[in-house]
């Protein structure tokens, strides 16, 4: 490892990488939206670090991307902005470049929780919740995962029993952004009765929800997430969602948050890529700047290629969703090359900044580590190419 001084450089001033102008087309409301994500990254960034090595969880920080009304993920919330399916995207992309915890943050609050609130939640509900969530004023979780059921989530084993027209929860539940966070949990569980999945608005006070933030984590170091125990927690009718009838009501949830992580991941690429550019550039060694020699330019070129088909993917989603034609095999099919392409660059990145790649200051590592979480949740690789490869021959390879 080098004994050398760290190249500095300001990871903020954005080198705006688009070499096929991808997104030089994008609509004035579109790019006020962008310029926000951007202004609130450059807020983050002299932080973020600090944050992210003390396993802090900055909640103003999340409180902050409300305040910008950044956290409605192109949902339609009454007394909030609508983002197009771009401007979505554009926005999820940029809180990433920035950090990959704030980007999960965001993707819980608005993917999940105000998503579950809009498409199945009671007109009451919606009264009560929605505006407080995409302020960031409440946290939300979403908890579906389970210690025993990850991939096959559908499995979940966490129980719902009414008794006198109340609902009783019994279960656990694994790896659950802001389920400990003192807010609300949208808690999935299985109906005894029918053996149905259906979702409850959870008060994280209610007696018998216990949560423990989950230590010991290498990577989304800046955000809490939660084992949650439920032990004969009681809520009332109020609290069931009634626009889901079963696990397929979950999976459409899903969907528009694996786009979310496709976007998520260009981001990661995107902030690594422009790192290296910008220590290639300024970096000296041989008698000349990095950026000179062969290997490191062809290096630069590979990333380059993988970025520009990140980006093509992305706005082919935008578009497929803009014309509301998105098929779930299409958004599985941008979180498998996106996700796997991100470790590519972020490995290459690695490797190009040589022993200053793993020093958080150089923003690298922690994008690193951040994409390996990005690359699991929301799906697996495997469950994404079993996805595809069901659309693709007719057979499915996994119930």
């Amino acid at each position: 490892m080098s004994s050398e001084p760290s190249v500095r450089y300001e990871l903020s001033e954005s080198l705006d990488t688009d070499y096929f102008s991808t997104f030089a087309d994008v609509t004035a409301q579109d790019q006020e939206f962008w310029n926000t994500a951007k202004t609130y990254g450059a807020e983050i960034l002299p932080q973020i670090n600090n944050y992210w090595e003390q396993a802090h969880y900055p909640v103003q920080l999340v409180r902050r991307m409300g305040e910008l009304d950044l956290l409605t993920d192109g949902l339609n919330i009454p007394g909030h902005r609508v983002m197009s399916p771009l401007a979505a995207g554009l926005v999820a992309m940029e809180i990433s470049r920035a950090d990959g915890s704030m980007a999960a943050a965001a993707a819980v609050q608005g993917g999940l929780v105000l998503r579950s609130l809009v498409l199945f939640g009671s007109a009451e509900q919606q009264e009560r919740y929605l505006h407080p969530l995409a302020t960031g004023e409440l946290l939300g979780g979403f908890a579906l995962s389970e210690p025993g059921h990850g991939s096959d989530s559908v499995g979940l084993a966490t129980s719902a029993r009414c008794e006198g027209g109340r609902w009783v929860l019994n279960g656990h539940k694994k790896w659950i952004g802001n389920g400990a966070s003192g807010g609300i949990t949208i808690v999935w569980a299985r109906d005894e009765a029918d053996s149905q999945v259906k979702g409850f608005i959870v008060d994280q006070q209610t007696s018998g929800y216990s949560a423990e933030v989950i230590g010991g984590k290498g990577v989304l170091r800046a955000i809490d997430q939660a084992e949650i125990s439920l032990q004969n927690v009681t809520v009332g009718p109020e609290a069931l969602l009634p626009g889901v009838k079963s696990f397929k009501d979950v999976s459409r949830a899903l969907v528009d948050t694996r786009v979310n992580v496709g976007w998520s991941a260009l981001g990661h690429a995107l902030s690594m890529f422009e790192a290296c550019l910008h220590y290639a550039k300024s970096r000296t060694q041989f008698g000349k700047p990095l950026g000179a020699h062969q290997m490191v330019q062809e290096r630069l070129a590979q990333m380059l290629a993988e970025l520009t088909n990140m980006q093509l993917q992305c706005r082919a989603v935008a578009h497929a969703q803009a014309a509301n034609s998105l098929s779930p095999t299409q958004a599985s099919l941008l979180k498998y090359h996106n996700t796997r392409a991100a470790r590519r660059i972020a490995a290459t990145a690695r490797d190009l900044l040589g022993g200053n790649g793993i020093l958080l200051e150089n923003h690298v590592i922690r994008h690193l580590g951040d994409v390996e979480a990005l690359h699991t949740y929301e799906g697996t690789e495997s469950i994404q190419a079993l996805i595809l490869g069901r659309d693709l021959t007719g057979f499915s390879a996994f119930s």
